[in-house]
């Protein structure tokens, strides 16, 4: 079916340089993920105790939900130094791909807690109770500034991987139903309207669904081996097809190894000149730094009658 000759040596080369990037990425974010996982969970508990000793409901449900994303944030942690562990015999691609399942988790995770603070706003509704909307305001712009605070170490990665953007949006969400929290308190205190607290929080937790879409999204997108929605497919066929002595290219796949790391298989049918070693090394440079590809393998195949590619008339 065709040889990987002179392909070995110049494609090990861009993807260890790629590689060291992405584990170099990956170390720093796991100092972010310690910083924003001691912030909130202490924020979280502290919370919890003086939504009890305020008899605020909306408070208390923040704690759940700030308490499922202590746990997203762990599951995102995890997932993220797995980034940087090596490959290993029988996992050759190392444990990458973990970022992808908890990428998905956390989007489970956001719509299991929004649920509860829905279900809570709703029964508020029809047992309003007195609250001390004092301990909830001065309570509520703390965790304002706690939770923006953490959301910023995770700004610079949330671009590019959807498990660092997991550990965003959870953070801003915090922050955006915090706000509405002390808002809501502001103007219980000064009008006694004590059904504004559960319609804040079901428009906040309208807010967090609409964000959390896209993740859960994008995450079954890579779960499934689908091209990630960042990557121009059309473009890299093009690219490959316009490639000098390149006749067609079959078989050719394009799918995510971690939320940060995309693979690349074809068949070139260059039935004149193979390629040489430099090359494949400009493909690969191209495919790296234009397309954002990581990993590719190239087969090369002559095309002859004798020896057609069978997956030619598939893919």
């Amino acid at each position: 079916m065709g040889t990987h000759s002179h392909h070995d040596h110049s494609h090990s080369h861009a993807q260890a340089h790629g590689h060291r990037h992405s584990h170099g990425d990956a170390r720093s974010f796991n100092t972010a993920f310690a910083i924003a996982v001691t912030l909130t969970l202490a924020y979280t508990l502290s919370e919890a105790g003086y939504a009890f000793y305020a008899n605020s409901l909306s408070l208390l449900a923040d704690a759940v939900h700030n308490l499922g994303d202590v746990l997203g944030l762990m599951l995102a942690w995890i997932a993220n130094w797995l980034l940087t562990i090596p490959a290993r015999k029988r996992y050759s691609y190392g444990f990458r791909r973990t970022t992808i399942i908890a990428a998905l988790a956390n989007a489970f995770i956001l719509v299991a807690t929004s649920a509860v603070i829905a279900y809570e706003s709703v029964y508020k509704f029809f047992h309003l109770t007195a609250v001390n909307e004092t301990v909830v305001i001065v309570i509520g712009i703390i965790g304002v500034f706690v939770n923006i605070g953490a959301s910023l170490l995770f700004m610079r990665g949330a671009r590019d991987d959807i498990n660092i953007k997991g550990a965003f949006l959870h953070l801003m969400a915090d922050a955006l139903i915090l706000v509405g929290v002390v808002v809501s308190a502001i103007v219980i205190r000064y009008t006694d309207w004590h059904w504004i607290d559960p319609a804040m929080g079901l428009l906040i937790v309208g807010i967090v669904l609409w964000g959390t879409w896209e993740l859960l999204r994008d995450s079954v997108i890579l779960l499934l081996d689908a091209i990630p929605h960042y990557i121009d497919h059309m473009g890299v066929k093009n690219y490959l097809h316009n490639l000098p002595g390149v006749k067609a290219v079959h078989d050719l796949h394009i799918w995510g190894l971690s939320t940060r790391e995309v693979a690349l298989t074809a068949h070139l049918i260059m039935p004149d000149t193979p390629l040489t070693d430099a090359d494949y090394k400009k493909i690969n440079d191209t495919l790296h730094h234009q397309f954002k590809i990581s990993h590719a393998t190239l087969q090369v195949e002559s095309g002859s009658k004798e020896d057609p590619c069978r997956r030619s008339e598939t893919c």
